[in-house]
């Protein structure tokens, strides 16, 4: 395994424990109680996950989110203390990649890591990929590769996390139909799908500002109102 796993929180003991079980899992921890010994962390030290708090006591998670993705795409969890959507929102609004409330069981963020680390090896290792009748979608300007992992639009990178591609990968091959939050959490994140979960909308909002979509009349994902989502 000896995956490296960031941990990012003030509180000690909660940041220790997660250290304890995760390590007792094969993990490599790299463990800090404020964000600014992370960020030379992150700059100096290979990554394969990342743990953040929300609330510190110098720059907060969100921001330490942020210059993770302004250069890496592996997996990013959130710690939150509230119970708020708005937290969870923004964590997933600027990439972040799950979130999880405080107080909570340590073998939860155990199980969380391993799903989060096992889709990022699955998008990462192309040779994994399984054989499809279609690998490309090109749809007005919008190229979407699976074998290659890359998507254009009018022929500039467009960069994705692992989540976003899955997202905009199932759209895809949805193409013409109205896909609703529910399929498309439980296909793309493999669980099950709760009522007020704004996980997918947060992934929505986040990929149509990568298109640069026009929030009145997006031409890519369009918004069913009570249904779901399409791509025409």
């Amino acid at each position: 395994m000896n995956e490296s796993i960031l941990i990012v929180d003030d509180e000690k003991e909660i940041a220790d424990l997660i250290e304890v079980y995760l390590k007792n899992d094969g993990y490599q921890v790299f463990k800090y109680y404020n964000g600014m010994a992370a960020l030379k962390c992150i700059e100096s030290t290979r990554l394969d996950m990342a743990i953040l708090d929300v609330m510190l006591p110098d720059i907060d998670g969100f921001h330490i989110c942020q210059k993770i993705r302004e250069k890496h795409f592996y997996p990013i969890i959130m710690l939150t203390a509230k119970v708020e959507d708005t937290d969870k929102i923004m964590g997933l609004t600027i990439g972040a990649d799950d979130y999880i409330t405080k107080p909570f069981n340590p073998l939860e963020v155990v199980a969380r890591v391993k799903t989060q680390l096992r889709r990022y090896v699955r998008y990462n290792n192309v040779s994994e990929q399984q054989p499809a009748e279609t690998s490309e979608y090109d749809i007005k300007g919008l190229i979407i590769n699976k074998d290659t992992h890359k998507c254009t639009l009018f022929d500039k990178d467009i960069a994705l996390t692992p989540i976003e591609f899955s997202v905009l990968w199932f759209l895809c091959e949805n193409q013409g139909r109205v896909v609703s939050s529910e399929k498309l959490f439980e296909n793309v994140w493999g669980e099950k799908y709760l009522d007020n979960n704004n996980t997918v909308m947060a992934h929505i909002g986040r990929l149509r500002e990568k298109l640069h979509e026009p929030a009145k009349n997006p031409r890519f994902i369009k918004t069913v109102w009570g249904v779901g989502y399409t791509i025409e």
